[in-house]
Order: C-alpha cells, then structure tokens, then sequence
C-alpha cells in the first residue's frame, strides 16, 4: 500500500492500531500515543510496573509494521559494543570485518533500560539522535525508519541506573500502561490463556508506509501563532519556580512533530491547538525535573504541566 496523502496516513494509522489492539486490550490512548510518536519519527519510552504490558505492546507494533526488529535485555555488564556492534579480525581474511549490533533494525526494544550502566545507556545516544553509529572512527548509516521503544520498570531501586537528562530528552514521549480496568483484565484473560496471541499477529503494514507517513507529517501546517503557543509553553516550564530543569528547544520541536502527528491521524492537513494540548503531558513531563520538595506528591509533574498548560494563551485564530 503506497502512502501519498493525509487520508492514506489515517487509513495505515487506524489499521495499525486495530492490529494491536488485538493483544494490548484496554489501552487506546497510550497505542494512539505510540502511533503518533511513531509517524512523527519519534522514540518512545513506556514505564511501568512488570507484567503490565510493555514489551508486548512494543512487539505487536514491530509486527505490524512488518519490520526488522531486535531485543536487547539491558544489564549493567552490557557493553555499548553490545548495541552498535564490533570490529573484529577475521583470520581468513586478514582484515577487520564489522559485524552489526541489535542497533541495525527498524524497531529497537530496550527492555528495562535503566538496568544497563550509563555508558551503555550513552551508546544509544546518536543512535537516536543521529540515526547513525561510530565504531573505531568509521560511521554507519542505521535502517529506516529507525525507532527505539525502551521500557523500564519506575519502582526498581536497587541495580538500576536513572535515565540521564541528555537521553530521556531523546525520547519524544513518555507513556504509562498503568493497571486495566476491570472488564479489561477479564478480557485480557480470555484473550491470551487461549494461546500465542502476538505470534497469530500478522502485518498490516510495511517500513516503506512508515517512511511515506513520517515525511508527509512533517509537511503538516503549523501557523506561527501555533509555533508561539508551544514555545509559550515551554518558557513557563522554565519560569516555573516549582520547576528546576525546564523543556529545551528538542522539546518544543518533539511537541510539535508529535502534534502534527495527531493532526495526520485525525485526517487533519494542519495542527490546532487541542493537538499541542492533547500532546503536552506526554511530551514534556518527562523533561522536567521539580524541586525536592514538589518530587514527594504523587503525580507531581503531571499536575505541574497541567496547570502550565491551561496557564498558556490559547490562540484564537479561525483554523
């Protein structure tokens, strides 16, 4: 299926998401989340408990998309040559071969990333910023479309190393799985004690939809006033007295291409203000760091971009 137009967009979009939702039950806004960062050409960081979803949900997306996807199980003796890979010498040959690391792959899990040490975490870095890795001085190109879905596990104390500021800014969203609903986990039973649910699920798409997709979202229009309104936004963050680290500039870029994202899955060929709204809280909480003081309420930076979101001048311009 080739992708030439926002409806085209919509239509894979919309397939994807019924695809997953074959075996991620009850979860609609965080899969529409997952889907927008994804064809705004985003990565993605999915934190919970154990057992609640998140690497199944980041599978039933590689799946879907009929892409090459690979799993690494971060531990803190994972070497970054683990990731991007590694020169060896080859005995036959005389010479150095490079042999590719999980990183060469269109979707790339990261299961419980703050296990594995900083300079590991550090070896993802271009990777997600560059789409490119440097191995003994020689860069190599990473396949397209390229997406890390890194998951952790927020209760973990003991052998874990917390996400620096410079990664977690990497990823466009921050998302929850958060425990279902009652009839959901009903549903969630009957639905995977029958059997290998991900491995019946068949693709609906493939890496050159997604490549088609991302390139038309980033042509979706953005007024000026709109640019305004984000970048609003992200100086109250930095006003903010509750707020010690406030949203850098890769921030209001991230909110805006995951805005555009929602505008494309909406059939939208322009963004309107409850697309930024709706996409803030994911975009931002995770790239602000509050003081000690705000850190002990439960849900303290939800609420603090709450009130800086509805804080914000909305523009009232005819759309």
């Amino acid at each position: 299926m080739g992708i030439s137009s926002i409806n085209d967009v919509k239509e894979i979009v919309n397939a994807i998401e019924e695809n997953i939702k074959k075996v991620i039950i009850g979860k609609d806004e965080t899969i529409k989340m997952v889907m927008a960062a994804m064809i705004s050409g985003g990565h993605i960081l999915l934190e919970d408990v154990p057992g609640s979803g998140k690497t199944m949900l980041a599978k039933a997306l590689a799946k879907s998309i009929d892409g090459e996807f690979k799993r690494i199980q971060m531990t803190p003796d994972l070497l970054p040559a683990d990731i991007t890979g590694i020169n060896f010498f080859n005995m036959k040959t005389s010479e150095f071969q490079f042999v590719e690391g999980p990183v060469f792959s269109n979707i790339l899990i990261a299961d419980e990333i703050n296990r594995a040490t900083p300079k590991t975490q550090a070896g993802l870095l271009e990777a997600m910023e560059e789409r490119q890795v440097t191995v003994d001085g020689k860069t190599y190109q990473l396949n397209s479309p390229f997406i890390v879905i890194a998951t952790e596990n927020p209760i973990d104390t003991q052998g874990v190393f917390p996400l620096p500021e410079a990664q977690i800014d990497r990823f466009a969203v921050k998302l929850s799985m958060s425990y279902p609903n009652h009839q959901a986990m009903i549903d969630i039973m009957k639905t995977h004690m029958s059997g290998d649910v991900l491995g019946e699920l068949v693709p609906v798409a493939d890496t050159k939809d997604i490549i088609e997709a991302v390139s038309i979202v980033k042509n979706i229009r953005i007024t000026d006033e709109l640019i305004e309104y984000v970048v609003n936004i992200i100086e109250k963050t930095r006003e903010d007295d509750r707020i010690i680290l406030g949203i850098s500039q890769r921030g209001g870029l991230a909110l805006i291409s995951v805005a555009r994202g929602l505008a494309a899955m909406a059939g939208r060929e322009y963004v309107l203000p409850d697309d930024i709204k709706k996409a803030a809280p994911y975009v931002c909480v995770h790239r602000i760091i509050l003081k000690n003081s705000e850190r002990i309420k439960e849900n303290a930076e939800y609420e603090v971009m709450e009130q800086i979101i509805g804080s914000a001048a909305v523009p009232t311009e005819e759309f």
